[in-house]
């Protein structure tokens, strides 16, 4: 009992109404939420009448596989058959490479500059195309210490999938807002 009492004179209020006004700024920051337009990643406002997509791609193509992970869930849905598809997203290239940013002294590479390069379009299957050919070029920074040589290249290998998942998410916005 002196344990509670000591926990209402601290914060002023009794425990219940503490509760209480905790649940009311949790729904006044939903409603914000909800009337600004926001929505979980997941879902993907491409018309109901373009499912489902066919992602024609070269085989282990990491964007395919980073779109169908954003598309697990959502009213999206993928075909593996090109004949049932309503449209085609077709990756023509994907690249990665490497330049060197920054040098010391001794002309030891500091830092590399990493690309991944995309290029996509989307066609109907009448082959009217939906989507003109884009090109995404994604770059980050890389810097390369001479500790822990193992574990740069297991960081290298990670800022390529993330590269992958960002293509991903950016090639489904466009399709958004060219589709809608």
């Amino acid at each position: 009992m002196f344990s509670r009492r000591v926990e209402t004179v601290r914060s002023g209020l009794p425990v219940s109404a503490r509760g209480w006004t905790w649940l009311l700024i949790a729904l006044l920051v939903a409603a914000l939420a909800s009337g600004c337009g926001f929505r979980l990643r997941g879902e993907v406002e491409i018309p109901k009448d373009l499912t489902p997509i066919y992602v024609d791609s070269n085989p282990g193509s990491p964007v395919r596989s980073a779109i169908g992970d954003l598309l697990a869930g959502s009213e999206v849905h993928l075909t593996e058959n090109p004949a049932e598809a309503r449209l085609r997203l077709r990756i023509l290239s994907e690249s990665r490479s490497s330049r060197v940013a920054a040098v010391d002294a001794n002309g030891k590479t500091l830092a590399y500059e990493l690309h991944y390069v995309v290029r996509f379009d989307a066609v109907s299957p009448d082959g009217a195309q939906k989507v003109p050919p884009q090109t995404m070029d994604l770059v980050r920074n890389f810097d390369n210490p001479d500790v822990e040589v193992l574990g740069k290249q297991l960081e290298e290998d990670l800022i390529y999938q993330d590269f992958a998942t960002d293509a991903a998410d950016r090639i489904l916005m466009r399709l958004r807002a060219v589709l809608n």
